[in-house]
């Protein structure tokens, strides 16, 4: 848990506690207070254009503006400041729309200075950290902080707090078909079955072998079996070797050769005329008779 913290603070936390970054308030010297926090008008905040999360559901939405209208805002929203009284969210947005379902009129705010990546890695790593995320809708925030903040794989396991291993086995959940990363995402299947999947370079196998595991209920050790019988190249049929068929001169020749050397003689030609005779022999006693008769 220590070290989780210790992560994060190089990112998100580290943004968040500096003096440069927050303008909530200023103490008699002029001077920034950190962790000051404002209370602000609801119809003053715009919504993050960087929010990376869709889906949010509405019992749980209600179950959180009913404990608003009871409690209050226990955490408060982070904004930045976009002119005068005009704020735009960065982190929040449930809190947000449940404290507007309360008819809340304020909330209380942290209000900082950030640029467009600085507010969307804030929001990034906001909703990774949510515990009710699902594998995809993390993946996709892990390929967002790579592509749009241009972190490097080690780089984003330190803001995660995540180690470069598992940061690195949900990126590969986006190389799946797209119908299992639906399944996965609607839990249909679990991380240990997309896990397996990943193993099938091809997609349409892997939508193959999705079809028979929803099927067959099939188990996570199951699925790697079942994974391991796609992967099995399948038998080539042998081509055959039988030589082209000898034109009629050359069977004639051959059984004429036969029944001279009364031994087993065979012709061999290719399509292009070139070709060999075989004269077979059963002993050197036999070999010697043979040499006599073509001498």
């Amino acid at each position: 848990m220590t070290n989780k913290k210790k992560a994060l603070g190089k990112g998100l936390a580290a943004i968040l506690a500096s003096p440069d970054t927050d303008i909530t308030s200023k103490d008699i010297s002029g001077n920034y207070v950190v962790g000051a926090i404002a209370n602000i008008k609801l119809d003053q905040i715009d919504a993050n254009p960087f929010q990376p999360r869709n889906d949010f559901d509405e019992e749980s939405l209600q179950e959180l503006a009913d404990s608003i209208a009871e409690q209050g805002i226990i955490q408060p929203i982070t904004v930045r400041k976009l002119g005068y009284e005009k704020y735009q969210l960065i982190s929040g947005e449930r809190r947000l729309k449940a404290s507007k379902m309360a008819g809340m009129e304020e909330m209380p705010a942290y209000i900082r200075v950030a640029n467009d990546e600085q507010m969307l890695e804030m929001a990034l790593v906001e909703n990774i950290h949510r515990e009710n995320l699902n594998a995809i809708e993390i993946a996709i925030s892990y390929q967002r902080l790579i592509e749009e903040c241009k972190l490097t794989h080690e780089k984003l396991s330190e803001r995660v707090g995540k180690n470069r291993t598992t940061v690195t086995n949900y990126l590969r959940l986006l190389k799946l078909s797209p119908e299992v990363q639906l399944a996965l995402r609607n839990d249909q299947i679990s991380m240990g079955h997309a896990r397996s999947l990943i193993n099938l370079s091809d997609q349409e196998a892997q939508t193959e072998a999705l079809d028979i595991i929803l099927k067959e209920e099939l188990s996570v050790r199951e699925t790697e079996n079942l994974v391991r019988s796609f992967k099995k190249p399948e038998k080539k049929e042998k081509k055959s070797t039988q030589p082209p068929s000898l034109p009629e001169k050359f069977t004639k020749a051959e059984n004429k050769l036969n029944k001279m050397l009364e031994a087993k003689v065979s012709i061999n030609r290719s399509n292009k005329g070139n070709g060999k005779i075989v004269i077979s022999f059963d002993s050197d006693d036999d070999f010697d008779r043979i040499l006599e008769q073509l001498k």
